[in-house]
């Protein structure tokens, strides 16, 4: 009894520190709406509720399911980094560089870590998960909240472990989630910023929604979260003018938080009788 208390009590304490966390991103993100678009910002917010839904409920299983399973695992792999002595670069070696230094590093080198990481989740075996984020045709600020659950645990998994192995400190870790984190939130907004000369160097919010389109030349680009650099040194850069075209993805994925969860299963399961059905062919042909 004692225990159930205590998981409830955990568990409502998670959903209170992610939830809030939302307060202020969200009040800022709909006051720029109603500035830039007025009452049409209402329009626009309303005809999104149904993907919001969505959105917000796939938010609310990870907060519960995978946050925990992820702080076990990078415990274990920081843990298991530190044992063997992965590290490339020691904390005292870390410590000679001014603070700024290290923070800037950490967010360029989580950026660049993130943009591979990216790219591989548009390969055909992590595609069916990471799809469920594409899924939003009408993308806002809480598309970025919007992964399906095995798409979490290969980014956070990916993403920390190769930055546990820079040696980073504790805080610049945490200050490159916080600011990727934010900024990804900021990008899914529907806005038709490029940023001008500094869109060469950051992604603008027109540049991430050149990512999410469903049919279109440039399909497939535009893979950074923070700095542009890397897809222009990777020839992924797409920019052609602020994003009019439509968002989303070819496929039925699923109706409803619940359909486009089991969509990766599906797939696997689609592939495996693929796969069985191929084995019957050439049997029955020996």
């Amino acid at each position: 009894m004692q225990l159930a208390q205590s998981l409830l009590t955990q568990t409502g304490h998670a959903f209170w520190t992610a939830f809030s966390g939302l307060i202020w991103p969200a009040l800022f993100f709909a006051a720029l709406a109603f500035i830039l678009r007025g009452a049409e910002a209402f329009r626009v917010a309303r005809s999104a509720t149904p993907q919001v839904r969505i959105n917000m409920i796939l938010f609310a299983l990870d907060v519960a399911f995978i946050t925990p399973l992820l702080v076990i695992a990078l415990t274990f792999t920081g843990g298991l980094i530190q044992t063997a002595g992965l590290r490339l670069f020691s904390a005292e070696q870390w410590a000679l560089l001014p603070v700024w230094a290290v923070g800037f590093i950490a967010i360029f080198a989580g950026d660049f870590i993130a943009y591979w990481r990216h790219r591989l989740e548009h390969t055909p075996l992590l595609w069916p998960a990471h799809a469920i984020h594409h899924s939003d045709k009408h993308m806002t600020w809480t598309t970025g909240l919007r992964f399906h659950p095995l798409n979490r645990l290969t980014t956070a998994l990916i993403d920390t472990t190769f930055l546990a192995l820079l040696g980073l400190p504790i805080w610049a870790l945490i200050v490159n989630n916080l600011v990727r984190h934010y900024y990804g939130l900021f990008i899914h907004m529907d806005l038709p910023w490029t940023y001008g000369p500094l869109g060469r160097v950051f992604v603008s919010p027109a540049m991430h929604r050149w990512h999410h389109i469903r049919d279109a030349d440039g399909a497939g680009v535009n893979f950074a979260t923070v700095f542009s650099v890397f897809d222009q040194a990777f020839r992924t850069y797409h920019v052609p003018r602020p994003c009019d075209v439509p968002l989303g993805v070819r496929d039925e994925i699923g109706k409803g938080a619940w359909g486009q969860l089991a969509w990766p299963f599906v797939v696997a399961a689609r592939w495996t009788a693929r796969i069985i059905q191929n084995q019957r062919t050439r049997l029955s042909r020996v």
